[in-house]
């Protein structure tokens, strides 16, 4: 892998934090046109130089920043239909306003190895003890006029603020059909253990079948697929599960085929792009006749990032510091026995970064927030890459910078290494969080999402660049 440098051209600032870039033809438009959809509920589309309001529902959205600042919540997700140009259907996936709860717990958690009691934790009083509503609705443009909602898919049920999913919507080339992908609900270590739970809609990557269904227009809010009604059921399938957080999916055609790539977020160790061409996806039916016994789940072809038992490629760690020593830590495996059940069905990694590196070209991140395929000709050295952001890096205090990097698909399949994409581009004194990664619909351009601050309620700090040689 050779050493890259890019430049960053700016395209629009004073932005709200930019949560998903895409581009899209509006319908009776003639040109491509990037669009960004912001935390607080804004989205713009930028064409000839200009930046126009497409839809505005800050109104929707709930309150958010109200516990310092720092927020998981808001407009996460926004796909336009493989035939938005002709029938105007787009999708969004939100944190509903005026939907806060008290949380599923009163105080932060972590497991204990020695307690077993903090490691069987059952999410009780779901209706009472939650954080927040998100919902996934269908949005339509109509030949004249503004945008409007058409009907809503899914109503969840969510136990605390954080792991809602970031850039969680996107459109299938293979299947055509919208895949959400859902967080684990937060908090931190899954205290639930909700993503391995076939029947928890949290930790997980489904698909929804939008062609079907088309006149249930209030679903009820529910946490589990079993609480949805059968109408609703049959539109769902499942394609991964053990999920922590994902900031979307990628879809790279290579020989007639999709490489599917994801990223996971970490705990506190590492950092984790998975990558997958071959699946099969299990329809929501069927998991609930294993569930009640009445048929054989057959899952060979389900995909398992093994969260919360793994962190990447490692026994998911409590980590502590060693006492009177600075530079090292302990490291304890946190579900040891969930490890080990899901040692020899998980996916392994395509490549990780870990929070503590280094190594010569590498860097120490916090959290990654974007994962795309790059399939353009004009950066060297990226071409068929996949390109990945970290939000900031470790050593870069107090003047945060958020990282860059890249890796390939090996042909055997084996984990890979990565490096660090070197950014060319003066911030000035202050800081920058790489908070969202996009692509035009070819992926042959690359544009990132770069935030002044981590608070949601500091407005107006973002850029929008177009990552160039």
């Amino acid at each position: 892998m050779e050493k890259v440098t890019v430049r960053l051209r700016p395209l629009v600032s004073r932005l709200n934090i930019p949560t998903v870039i895409k581009t899209t033809i509006l319908p009776g438009d003639f040109m491509e046109r990037i669009v960004i959809a912001t935390q607080v509920g804004e989205i713009f589309h930028i064409g000839n130089g200009e930046i126009r309001t497409f839809l505005d529902i800050r109104n929707r959205i709930i309150e958010l920043g109200t516990n310092g600042g720092y927020d998981e919540r808001g407009l996460l997700g926004l796909a336009f239909h493989p035939e938005f140009y002709y029938n105007g259907l787009f999708y969004l996936h939100y944190s509903v306003a005026g939907s806060q709860g008290p949380g599923a717990l009163a105080e932060p958690f972590q497991p204990n190895p020695c307690d077993p009691s903090t490691l069987n934790l059952s999410w009780e009083n779901r209706e009472t003890q939650y954080d927040h509503i998100d919902t996934v609705e269908e949005w339509v443009v109509p030949s004249n006029g503004g945008p409007q909602r058409r009907r809503t898919l899914l109503n969840l049920r969510r136990p605390f603020a954080n792991h809602n999913g970031v850039n969680s919507l996107n459109f299938s080339p293979e299947t055509g059909r919208l895949v959400l992908t859902t967080g684990d609900g937060g908090s931190g270590y899954d205290p639930y253990n909700l993503a391995q739970d076939n029947m928890e809609i949290a930790g997980k990557i489904i698909e929804i079948d939008v062609n079907r269904n088309i006149t249930f227009h209030n679903p009820p809010i529910v946490t589990r697929f079993n609480e949805l009604p059968k109408t609703i059921q049959e539109t769902l399938t499942v394609i991964v599960k053990g999920v922590r957080n994902i900031p979307g999916i990628s879809f790279q055609r290579v020989n007639n085929q999709y490489i599917k790539y994801v990223g996971n977020v970490g705990q506190d160790l590492v950092e984790s792009i998975f990558s997958f061409k071959n699946y099969k996806s299990v329809p929501v039916t069927q998991l609930l006749q294993a569930t009640s016994g009445s048929s054989n789940l057959k899952q060979e072809g389900l995909i398992n990032l093994g969260w919360r038992g793994w962190e990447g490629a490692f026994p998911t760690p409590i980590i502590r510091d060693c006492e009177n020593q600075s530079d090292l830590d302990e490291k304890t495996i946190a579900y040891y026995k969930e490890a080990v059940a899901l040692s020899g069905n998980r996916l392994q990694p395509l490549t990780s970064y870990f929070h503590q590196d280094a190594r010569p070209d590498k860097f120490a991140g916090t959290a990654l927030t974007g994962v795309q395929a790059y399939m353009g000709n004009e950066i060297p050295g990226l071409s068929g890459s996949v390109v990945f952001t970290d939000g900031a890096k470790k050593e870069s205090q107090p003047q945060v910078r958020g990282a860059l990097g890249y890796t390939t698909v090996r042909s055997n399949g084996q984990h890979n290494d990565f490096h660090e994409i070197q950014v060319d581009y003066d911030f000035g004194a202050g800081s920058a969080y790489y908070v969202s990664l996009g692509t035009n619909w070819n992926q042959s351009r690359l544009y990132l999402g770069v935030y002044g601050s981590i608070n949601v309620t500091d407005f107006n700090q973002g850029t929008l660049f177009e990552i160039v040689p």
